[in-house]
């Protein structure tokens, strides 16, 4: 056995068979128990080749795996956060009021919503620093949904889809009238407690009424390294959260402080208007309120305070089980009214998650550009990536749908691949008299992000040609010489009996599109647009 699998936990190996056999190629999920693995897990042949290690395991099973696997795994530590779900302190960037003088985590509305960077930079702002605010949001009734939706799903409670934080004649809550409301979380008496919460200011024309936010991680660290004997008792005593009214009995048990396995701080629920009367004896209640007065002493510490005010327009998105939140008191009869909802960091992670492997993608894809797409083209006047990059301006400009566009940029992609490292030929060999069928080989690798809409016409695109030579005998005499001699390495002309059975394939037309404006995209020094251009319309597509 190699020093490579010798390492690694035979189960774990086994339990994580990439093959289709193992899993869905679908969704990924297992396709299998742990206990219908053999007792006696064992491996009679390993090998090394294609950029992976392949197992022949004891039951006959055979499994491939990436090289990458058998490096040196990450260890998860207290502050180290290796591959996990970032809610800890670890996964976070604790902070001070000072940490802003030169401004809060804020983003236009408008620009949120079109570019994907803009709202991924919002969402990672939250996730880390555990709040962001969208400015100019339309100041209308409800909109906060919209903003919730925008990256998960709102958590209906017992004040409905929304909750209007302005002064109510009969208030069941204090967040319902003038009062100053002091650093706390919301709703610490559910199980499990809203982890976002969002605001919408809809108009705030009273005297007061300012906002506030303290990172409740912080101040948790801070009682941690201050006392620590204090910080422990408020990690292991259950204090009871309750909150009633006439239609609604709530009660949540959770300590003030919530750690993970490892001691790190992962949830913080504060709030003195919601603490119910803890049963403890008399010793254990002492200390507990010595801890608490130590930590709510600590929330109120002014360079932890962070104080702003909403105007009309802004939305504040913040963590609910990280950030205390507090406001000034106003003028009982001021203009201030907030829409608020509930929603949940796993939707919020979840999106994010998906805009950064978009981006990712995009950034795999612009490299191919700038790297290899700077090799002739065939013998073409243009380098690969000027021909693509041609192609789809010819498409855009002709007013062809975003789809198409992308299948336009995109339609060579398969030349980009290098044999040592991916297994397939490059459009070199195809000048050399050999079929690299770079159009399926582009397609396939396309379709891990993209939709039949884009990669079908770049699967037909080579097809269209020796449609197009076909059917359109004038269409043959205008093609440059280069693509004249790839057309007969491709196949040549189809048949009649092959045009028609084209003809009739889903997005052949399409592909007919494509393939004119790649047969017009070869002019030298054309005035074209860059990557950059594309890339939004790319990130629209994306899947």
């Amino acid at each position: 056995m190699s020093d490579a699998i010798a390492s690694r936990s035979l189960y774990w190996l086994r339990d994580n068979c990439p093959c289709a056999e193992c899993r869905d190629p679908r969704n990924g999920q297992k396709l299998f128990q742990i206990t219908d693995l053999p007792a006696e897990l064992g491996i009679s042949a390993e090998i090394e080749q294609d950029g992976r290690r392949e197992v022949l395991w004891s039951d006959g099973h055979r499994s491939r795996y990436p090289l990458d696997w058998f490096a040196a795994p990450d260890r998860i530590t207290p502050e180290q956060p290796a591959t996990g779900d970032r809610r800890s302190e670890a996964g976070k960037r604790l902070w001070r009021a000072a940490d802003f003088a030169a401004g809060i985590p804020e983003a236009r509305w408008s620009d949120y919503l079109a570019d994907p960077a803009e709202r991924a930079a919002v969402l990672r702002a939250v996730q880390r620093l555990g709040f962001a605010v969208l400015r100019e949001v339309p100041t209308v009734e409800r909109q906060v949904l919209e903003v919730a939706a925008s990256f998960g799903y709102v958590r209906q409670t017992n004040y409905g889809e929304i909750f209007d934080v302005r002064v109510e004649p009969d208030p069941n809550n204090l967040a319902f009238t003038s009062v100053a409301i002091s650093p706390h979380t919301d709703n610490p008496y559910r199980d499990p407690v809203p982890t976002l919460q969002l605001l919408h200011c809809l108009e705030n024309a009273a005297a007061g009424g300012d906002s506030g936010l303290v990172d409740g991680f912080q101040a948790a660290a801070l009682l941690r390294a201050e006392a620590p004997a204090d910080f422990e008792v408020l990690t292991r005593t259950l204090v009871p959260f309750v909150f009633r009214d006439r239609d609604t009995e709530l009660r949540a048990d959770r300590p003030l402080i919530g750690t993970d396995p490892l001691g790190r701080i992962r949830e913080v629920r504060f709030n003195n208007r919601s603490i119910g009367r803890l049963q403890l004896p008399d010793a254990e209640l002492d200390a507990f309120y010595t801890a608490y007065r130590k930590f709510a002493a600590i929330t109120l510490r002014p360079e932890l305070q962070l104080d702003f005010r909403l105007d009309p327009g802004d939305c504040l998105i913040f963590d609910n089980v990280r950030l205390l939140h507090a406001r000034t008191a106003f003028e009982q009869d001021g203009r201030r009214h907030l829409q608020g909802c509930y929603a949940d960091l796993d939707g919020l992670a979840s999106t994010l998650a998906v805009l950064d492997r978009r981006a990712a993608a995009l950034d795999r894809i612009q490299e191919l550009f700038e790297g290899a797409g700077a090799a002739e083209y065939l013998g073409e006047a243009v380098t690969q990536a000027e021909h693509m990059l041609q192609a789809a301006a010819l498409a855009q400009r002709e007013g062809a749908p975003d789809h198409l566009v992308a299948a336009a940029l995109l339609h060579d992609v398969g030349h980009f691949f290098d044999k040592d490292s991916q297994g397939v030929m490059t459009g070199r060999q195809l000048m050399e008299g050999q079929d690299n069928r770079h159009s399926h080989t582009g397609a396939d690798w396309l379709a891990q992000w993209f939709a039949p809409g884009v990669t079908e016409p770049v699967r037909l695109h080579v097809s269209a040609k020796r449609y197009l030579c076909a059917v359109e005998p004038a269409y043959r005499a205008g093609l440059s010489a280069a693509s004249e001699y790839t057309l007969q390495v491709q196949g040549g002309p189809m048949t009649p009996e092959q045009a028609a059975a084209f003809a009739e394939l889903p997005g052949a037309a399409e592909a007919v599109a494509v393939r004119r404006w790649d047969d017009a995209a070869k002019v030298a020094d054309a005035d074209t647009p860059g990557f950059e251009h594309f890339r939004p319309l790319l990130a629209r597509l994306l899947g």
